[in-house]
């Protein structure tokens, strides 16, 4: 009996001092897994952040209330699709239905919705739910604005 007690208590004394031993071993191999999976991530997010490509699109530059400038790229053969510079990026926003007869285009990645109507167009930012441009104007919209107030 006492040999079967020692012998459990010499593999019970193994298997605690190969157990940590183990678990160091497998944390460098687990960290390196982690960062294979974070690099792709990383790679997978500046793949989606690749700008629009607007050749072929015409740009139409709108001047805003406090000095804020933006361009929207129109494509005369797909009206469902606008790129926009905001901020010296290009994004792609896609046309959402409205019912009052504006034009609604937004990112939802990003978070950016432009409403452009007649008379102006307004940038937001449905994220944190604020305006980031208002009264936004071609130089056309400007011209008519103006003579209106005459």
């Amino acid at each position: 009996m006492k040999t079967i007690s020692a012998i459990i208590l010499a593999l019970a004394g193994l298997t605690c001092a190969t157990g940590p031993a183990f678990a160091e071993e497998t944390k460098p191999v687990k960290k390196a897994v982690a960062k294979k999976k974070q690099a792709a991530k990383e790679e997978e997010a500046k793949a989606d952040e690749k700008e629009p490509d607007v050749g072929g699109m015409t740009p139409v530059a709108y001047d805003c209330e406090l000095g804020n400038k933006l361009t929207i790229y129109n494509n005369a053969s797909d009206d469902q699709q606008i790129s926009l510079r905001w901020n010296k990026r290009l994004h792609q926003l896609s046309r959402v239905g409205t019912t009052t007869g504006a034009h609604r285009f937004e990112d939802s990645k990003n978070g950016l919705v432009w409403i452009g109507i007649p008379a102006k167009g307004m940038l937001l930012d449905s994220k944190k739910g604020k305006q980031l441009a208002n009264e936004c104007r071609t130089a056309e919209q400007a011209a008519q604005l103006s003579a209106e107030k005459r």
